[in-house]
């Protein structure tokens, strides 16, 4: 039998999850093809307001990464928005030029965040929160600006605004209601939850109309219509969403609100359906995860061929942790007619709990601040059972008449196997169970690698810990021990020391020996082995390119539209005519879209085809400037004594020094230095991991700095007096964070976690600074230049050649 050619429109959560239950029932089946219009891999977007708030990085929220669509041999166009569908000869056509025949399509393109019409809402400054460019925006805006507006006082608008607070922005909430959430809460529980986010230091602007935006090019302020007005260097609009229609609507297909399914997900075009956001089942379109995998589960067992009963629909609840306060509501808690209602409120403890009842069945509850009863009753609504007689129960937590308490395991043991436990990811009770009973996940760490429960908000981990308690029993792990990603409970200190005791010497012996989970392990742990044997082995370990990301595999940094940059190396940002030539010349011959200065003072030609690398780097036969590895990036200078008329040192000399002594040195994380030739420090040395000031007769040298989103100060760490003393505690202080630090840690992160006084005392005695730095100039003497090692070897040049009739894929 043919395979058949599959197409996904939209690269998103519900869209991927199905792919992913229609791999395991039929891998074999499908060739299939995914275009998605952002430049990214799969990834969580409910965890978009963590990246906000700082409490996680974009790498973190990807669900399926690069090498994910390689492994399943799925052809991902990443970057490019489909323009148009010709139905009639079944082709998908995308504004980047590729196109993909398809035997079935799957039309996954979610919603559009809704704009609000206002007068001079296309004004720079205001902007939606729907995707990591948004985030994006954010951050950078809050480096320069300081007040920010949210219009919108539902949950994703507070997710918003808490991130703001987190980097520094004064924050006001604009909301047309009279209380906040009026879509979840009720309004006692909505006041008291305005009362803990005014605490945190947000301001709210309630039962206000938005009239208009003004300012000249960018936002000055928000005006009302009562004639009332807002400071405002940023507008983010969070009002809500609407479903993506516009493509299904020009090819044919039919659409009301969303696009219009059955029960199996098929749309009214044979051989087409729709799942997640973008599809209107029975008249509703869903906007919640859960209810969107359930959809995927059936799309993905009609498409492999296994019977399956249709898609009914879904009961929705919400259980959320909105700017670290609990909530819960699900049902029609806002007390319609004919119903009775039940409330508990402790203002001490922040609690408040409600019950809906209508003809003795549960129909309706909010709960706030302890939310350990919402899966309990949530079940009890979805199962419409009497609950006459155990109201005081269901509100209290405890039975009726006989005032003791019903325990945590209880709880969980009562709840049905079919209750969805972690929302983020579709997953349910059964799952788990069959994890920890049948798959020996005995630990939250391991339940989290087999199942994805627990791996994104993190809000469902005291469940998935007392499910674990009530299967694993004594077996059971411990609950809060967690390693460096979910295939180990080891960390950072716990793996190099057992590679260095053991001499453990690959990837895969390290994960046999120590007993990983996952036996292929992930892309969190592998680069980070990848790391540590190289640090500890250096003259006999063998870098596993495979562990590394697609930047420092393809030796480039990946740009939006699969095209990569090259940056050459220039000494501490120092040229010469006949090299800016050199520069040039490759730039015109392979028609490089763009040139440009970088902020490390170096050239980056951007827009060059993977194909073209290994010839570019071999015409421009220059060191790689390493713009896309976790290594030295730049050393930053200004002109010092040699012609500034301030400059006290030869700040060049001592840069382009610096960055020969540490050119390709492979390090935890990117690591960028700086020297200044005097005191107003003009290359930003004070920012910098190792930053270098002159001063008269010696050398100011800082260490721990970080220009980018959490910018960070660097702290004194000695003033040595000749240029050799610089380089010997500079390389020693690298060498010691090479040795100490986790992998993916800036040493601004690594500086607070151990504090400067350890790094100071490491440091102090000359003999353990020549001893580091002479474990530096060994790593250092296994390592050449990455593009001569390719154009050297035909089986690494092999992985730039394109694929036929493709565009680049990103994995």
């Amino acid at each position: 039998m043919a395979t058949k050619k599959l197409v996904m429109v939209g690269n998103g959560m519900a869209g991927v999850r199905a792919l992913e239950h229609l791999l395991k029932l039929a891998p074999d089946a499908y060739e299939i093809t995914i275009f998605g219009a952002e430049p990214y891999p799969n990834y969580n977007r409910i965890m978009l307001s963590s990246v906000l708030a700082g409490g996680a990085d974009i790498q973190e929220i990807v669900i399926n990464d690069w090498d994910w669509y390689k492994e399943n041999r799925i052809q991902l166009y990443a970057g490019h928005m489909v323009t148009r569908i010709d139905t009639k000869n079944r082709v998908v056509y995308s504004d980047q030029g590729a196109e993909a025949k398809y035997d079935v399509l799957i039309m996954a393109t979610g919603s559009n965040p809704f704009m609000l019409p206002l007068p001079g809402a296309d004004k720079e400054g205001v902007i939606a929160f729907r995707d990591i460019k948004d985030c994006e925006m954010m951050m950078e805006t809050s480096k320069k600006h300081k007040k920010a507006v949210v219009i919108g006082g539902g949950l994703l608008g507070l997710e918003a605004a808490r991130g703001l607070l987190h980097l520094g922005m004064d924050v006001s909430v604009v909301h047309i209601h009279p209380y906040l959430m009026e879509r979840q809460l009720d309004e006692t529980a909505s006041r008291m939850l305005q009362r803990e986010l005014e605490a945190q230091g947000m301001t709210f602007l309630l039962s206000k109309h938005s009239e208009s935006i003004m300012g000249r090019k960018r936002v000055k302020e928000l005006r009302f219509t009562d004639g009332t007005r807002v400071d405002a260097d940023l507008i983010v609009m969070a009002v809500g969403i609407r479903p993506n229609v516009a493509l299904a609507k020009s090819a044919g297909i039919e659409v009301n609100r969303g696009i219009v399914v059955n029960d199996y997900m098929e749309t009214n075009i044979p051989s087409i359906y729709a799942v997640g956001e973008c599809a209107e089942h029975r008249g509703i379109a869903y906007g919640l995860v859960a209810p969107l995998y359930e959809q995927g589960a059936v799309l993905a067992k009609r498409l492999a061929g296994v019977d399956t009963a249709g898609y009914a629909g879904s009961v929705t609840s919400t259980k959320l942790k909105v700017s670290g306060v609990d909530v819960f509501s699900a049902g029609h808690f806002a007390e319609p007619e004919g119903t009775r209602a039940l409330r508990y409120q402790d203002e001490v403890e922040g609690v408040y709990k409600k019950i809906v009842i209508h003809d003795d069945r549960l129909v309706g509850a909010v709960l706030f601040g302890d939310t350990g009863d919402g899966s309990k009753l949530f079940s009890l609504m979805k199962s419409r059972e009497s609950v006459k007689g155990r109201e005081k129960e269901l509100l209290l937590g405890f039975t009726a008449g006989a005032g003791s308490s019903v325990s945590p395991e209880e709880r969980l043991a009562s709840l049905p196997d079919d209750e969805i436990i972690c929302g983020c990811n579709g997953v349910t009770k059964e799952t788990i169970k069959d994890a920890i009973l049948n798959k020996n996940c005995t630990t939250v760490s391991s339940v989290k690698a087999c199942t994805k429960a627990s791996g994104s908000c993190g809000g469902c981990k005291p469940l998935v810990e007392g499910l674990v308690q009530l299967y694993a029993g004594d077996a059971a792990g411990e609950p809060v021990k967690e390693g460096i990603c979910g295939c180990t409970t080891l960390n950072r200190d716990e793996i190099v020391a057992e590679i260095s005791r053991m001499g453990l010497k690959s990837i895969k012996e390290v994960m046999n020996v120590l007993g990983w989970n996952n036996p292929e392990g992930c892309s969190k742990c592998r680069p980070s082995l990848n790391y540590y044997l190289g640090m500890l082995f250096p003259e006999s370990y063998k870098d596993e390119k495979e562990s590394r990301f697609t930047n420092e595999r393809y030796h480039g940094n990946i740009q939006k539209d699969g095209t990569y940059s090259v940056v050459p190396r220039i000494y501490g940002g120092v040229t010469s005519p006949s090299e800016l030539k050199k520069i040039a010349e490759v730039a015109e011959k392979f028609d490089v879209p763009m040139v440009k200065i970088t902020g490390g003072q170096r050239i980056d030609l951007l827009g060059v085809k993977k194909e073209d690398l290994p010839k570019m780097w071999e015409e421009l036969d220059m060191p790689s400037g390493y713009a896309y590895g976790k290594a030295l990036r730049t050393v930053k200078t200004c002109v010092g004594s040699t012609f500034c008329r301030f400059g006290t040192q030869d700040s060049i000399g001592m840069g382009i020094r610096l960055e020969k002594e540490l050119e390709r040195l492979s390090t935890p994380a990117k690591v960028k230095l700086a020297v200044s030739g005097c005191p107003r420090n003009c290359a930003e040395a004070t920012i910098k991991d190792f930053g270098v000031v002159a001063i008269d007769g010696g050398w100011e040298l800082h260490v721990g700095g970080n220009g980018g989103v959490h910018v960070r100060a660097t702290e004194l760490l000695c003033v040595v007096k000749t240029e050799d003393e610089v380089v010997e505690w500079a390389s020693a202080f690298i060498q010691y964070y090479r040795e100490h630090a986790q992998w993916n840690e800036r040493t601004s992160v690594w500086i607070e976690r151990v504090g400067l006084d350890s790094v100071k005392k490491a440091l102090e005695k000359k003999e353990d600074r020549e001893a580091l730095h002479a474990r530096l100039k060994l790593a250092l003497s296994t390592q050449k230049d990455p593009w001569k090692e390719i154009l050297s070897d035909k089986e690494l040049r092999k992985n730039f050649e394109p694929l036929p009739n493709a565009e680049p894929v990103k994995n």
